[in-house]
């Protein structure tokens, strides 16, 4: 029987030890960040100054759009649908907002949730990132479509994806963490034939 007493909780990725991207192509985990969903309505007045006040931004309403906090600590606000938005922020800073919305936004028709293990998130960078990602989704990533700070939700092979552009050449991806292996694979093997190619 194992020792109770001795025993110490780790943290884990299920992407620790997988191959990397050929020709020049970064992928590197974003380890650990805290995720929330947040859920209520926008014209609710109410419910945006809480939101704005606690999480320390607006949250946005233009579609595929997102938002950040100017100070510390560090978050980040993604239009998810009309009356929905993910929070990014830093490891285990989750408990508290979570439980500060909670709190503010107490007296009205919302919902928050902790939803930090059941995404990963990965950032691709590199001159062929939208080239690579193009490979596995049906979204338009071309510039003039997919602007730096856009946000969307679409497919990438057979997963649900969250693209989020964070520069000209760097897009975060997150996936459920049961398919974060089968997309970092995808996006490795669409990196293949550049093996040959100067980076």
């Amino acid at each position: 029987m194992p020792d109770a007493v001795g025993f110490q909780p780790f943290k884990s990725s299920p992407l620790t030890g997988l191959p990397a991207p050929f020709g020049g192509i970064t992928l590197e985990e974003r380890r650990f960040l805290g995720k929330v969903i947040v859920r209520g309505e926008p014209d609710d007045k109410a419910f945006t100054e809480a939101v704005t006040s606690t999480v320390g931004c607006a949250p946005p309403v233009e579609p595929n759009t997102t938002a950040a906090s100017a100070g510390v600590p560090a978050r980040t606000v993604f239009w998810l649908g009309p009356n929905e938005w993910m929070i990014h922020c830093a490891e285990d800073t989750q408990y508290a907002l979570v439980a500060d919305l909670r709190e503010a936004l107490k007296e009205r028709h919302a919902a928050v949730v902790d939803v930090s293990d059941y995404y990963v998130l990965m950032r691709l960078s590199g001159e062929r990132t939208l080239e690579v990602l193009s490979k596995g989704t049906p979204l338009d990533l071309h510039p003039r479509s997919f602007q730096v700070g856009r946000c969307a939700q679409t497919h990438f092979g057979h997963a649900t994806v969250l693209l989020h552009k964070v520069e000209d050449s760097a897009m975060d991806v997150q996936v459920r963490w049961s398919f974060a292996e089968y997309v970092w694979t995808l996006i490795v093997d669409g990196t293949r034939e550049y093996s040959a190619a100067p980076g």
